[in-house]
């Protein structure tokens, strides 16, 4: 493979920003190399991506799919590899510059780890690593001097907003929301509320995980959380605001009371891109936001009686050590429940505090004490689900 590329491992290839992430790498071919994909179980786009863009190593987290991966891609010079302890062992290979973890969930942790202490910059999509274990992960990144570089089209908004500011002169962030599929929908019709309903997103197209959360609002409670780690930003100054336009897709306000937005059209594009190619800004065939087309854009502040997965976030951030853990963990086991329509909207919610109340607290948790957090609080969680 060149050299004189970019070389770069999508973690999570086969999911909405990895594959999103493949076509930004399509539109300059010749600044980056598609160099790992990974996936969890899609084995058939997986194989469809390898025939495209040829990478050195490929691998599937379903070890049951090992064999059936690599008759798929017998013939061809690439590896195969299978499993989630080779996920973590593929961000750490030599010749990667850059890993996008675009991995849902939890899963994106330990290989996230990896990829920090073999010294790979970080497009970070997978915010549950930083909600999960954000003091562990940014004190990884600066004993090893590893740029993270947000993908959340929010905290890229942020990080935009921060470039040539002085860090001191930073009063408040505000994080946009769109509202999710429920934002004008009555409280009391949510507790009827399906997952074919929370599915239908009226702005951006995301994975069905995500897409719940952020009918929930859990989402934006996890990029509070994300953002109170990337930006050392204390959560009484990190705003939420509903922007159901999704055009404004976050803003800073300076000690001086002025505002700076970033705004552009609901692409996921236009974020992966500026990570993959930050400091520099490049030239992009996206679609253009024409303000004068969209007429109006409005804000509104959220309803936490309706949506209380925001408050709930709130408060784990600030209680901090391995309550976020919980948190995520609860989350990712009521989702799926929803999913499957075992449980309705506002258990979710229920769930996720009795889950937080009954784990023990650690204030200052190591990996370990992370992982066997998860472990239990799943176990708690799908207890509860009947």
């Amino acid at each position: 493979m060149q050299t004189d590329k970019q070389s770069i491992a999508i973690l999570g290839s086969t999911g909405s920003i990895g594959t999103q992430t493949l076509d930004v790498i399509s539109q300059h071919s010749d600044l980056f190399e598609v160099y790992a994909l990974t996936a969890n179980n899609n084995i058939d786009r997986l194989v469809e991506q390898a025939k495209v863009y040829s990478p050195e190593v490929v691998a599937i987290a379903d070890e049951s799919k090992y064999h059936a991966l690599k008759q798929a891609l017998s013939g061809l010079p690439i590896k195969v590899f299978a499993g989630e302890k080779s996920i973590g062992e593929i961000a750490e290979m030599s010749p990667i510059d850059t890993v996008v973890t675009a991995m849902v969930g939890y899963s994106g942790l330990l290989p996230t780890i990896k990829a920090i202490e073999a010294n790979k910059k970080i497009a970070l999509a997978n915010k549950e690593t930083l909600v999960v274990a954000g003091k562990l992960i940014t004190e990884l990144a600066l004993q090893h001097h590893v740029d993270i570089v947000p993908i959340d089209s929010e905290h890229s908004a942020i990080f935009q907003c921060l470039v040539g500011e002085n860090e001191s002169s930073v009063e408040k962030l505000i994080l946009t929301a769109s509202g999710g599929a429920f934002r004008q929908t009555p409280i009391e019709m949510l507790s009827l509320a399906t997952a074919s309903d929370a599915l239908k997103h009226p702005t951006w197209k995301m994975g069905a995980k995500i897409t719940i959360d952020s009918a929930t609002m859990m989402n934006k409670g996890f990029e509070v959380i994300e953002a109170y780690w990337l930006f050392g930003i204390d959560t009484d100054r990190i705003e939420v605001i509903v922007h159901p336009q999704s055009i404004v897709h976050s803003m800073v306000q300076f000690c001086d009371g002025s505002l700076k937005a970033q705004l552009g059209q609901p692409d996921m594009r236009h974020p992966i891109q500026y990570a993959l190619t930050f400091p520099k800004r490049l030239q992009a065939n996206l679609e253009r936001a024409s303000l004068a087309d969209i007429g109006q854009l409005t804000f509104e502040k959220p309803d936490l009686d309706k949506f209380p997965n925001l408050r709930i976030a709130y408060s784990a951030i600030r209680r901090g050590g391995n309550i976020p853990c919980i948190l995520n963990a609860a989350n990712e086991v009521v989702v799926d429940a929803f999913l499957k329509g075992k449980i309705g909207f506002f258990a979710m919610s229920d769930i996720i505090e009795q889950t937080i109340n009954e784990v023990a607290f650690i204030a200052s948790p190591k990996l370990y004490d992370y992982i066997a957090t998860d472990s239990e609080a799943r176990q708690r969680a799908l207890e509860k689900i009947k």
